[in-house]
């Protein structure tokens, strides 16, 4: 066991095997409570604590697949090129959605956190959660949270928000590609990028589109209003 652990592609091997299995499982279940993300993750978890492997060990063993996240988010261009034209006829209903979901995700997280009497570090830990993980890590750190807690924040909303956000968009009768893609990246980010992008071209261009902006805006902004 310890020679397959300390072999050089084992996390790499894990990672890979951990995602294909989540999804073969989300693909015959058709459960929303099995997002290929989360159930991966918590294969990898186990497989790591049952081997005895530390989280250090593991990140750097499948750095190479790290590398792959820039090339994978500038590949969203390709969506947003071919449905520039329809972007630009709907530009000012993405904008007003775009602000009006980045305040309300703010004032609501602020909102809550202060109510339930939270401290202030976890209340701005929580604030950039609506984001991707790149922006929302180093946000958090300048209005005063905790990096790593906004990371959890980030990846559970990601997970929850595309477990969820099918289900709640069809409740309440949402069928149009860029209503829907904008949902998915506004409370889903990358993860519910990925998602749209399985619905159609159209839905995975504006969930691109609507978690960079919404991702340049909060980078911006958050620290100016919050620190």
């Amino acid at each position: 066991m310890r020679l397959l652990t300390h072999h050089p592609l084992f996390a790499i091997a894990l990672t890979l095997a951990a995602f294909l299995i989540a999804a073969w499982l989300y693909r015959r279940s058709g459960w929303l409570v099995l997002q290929p993300v989360l159930v991966s993750v918590t294969l990898i978890v186990a497989t790591l604590l049952l081997c005895g492997v530390d989280y250090a060990t593991y990140r750097a063993g499948a750095e190479p697949v790290a590398w792959l996240l820039g090339p994978a988010t500038v590949a969203l261009a390709v969506p947003l090129q071919h449905n520039i034209k329809r972007i630009r006829q709907l530009f000012w209903p993405v904008m007003i959605t775009l602000s009006a979901g980045g305040v309300l995700s703010v004032a609501l997280t602020l909102a809550i956190g202060w109510a339930m009497g939270a401290d202030w570090s976890v209340v701005m830990s929580l604030a950039p959660k609506f984001v991707t993980m790149p922006i929302a890590m180093p946000v958090a750190e300048q209005i005063g949270g905790v990096a790593s807690l906004a990371a959890v924040m980030v990846m559970l909303t990601g997970v929850i928000g595309t477990a969820l956000g099918p289900l709640l968009l069809r409740w309440a009768g949402v069928d149009h590609p860029a209503a829907r893609g904008l949902s998915y990246g506004i409370n889903a980010h990358a993860i519910g990028t990925a998602h749209a992008l399985q619905e159609g071209e159209e839905c995975g261009a504006f969930a691109a589109l609507a978690m960079s902006l919404l991702g340049i805006g909060t980078a911006l902004l958050l620290p100016l209003l919050l620190a």
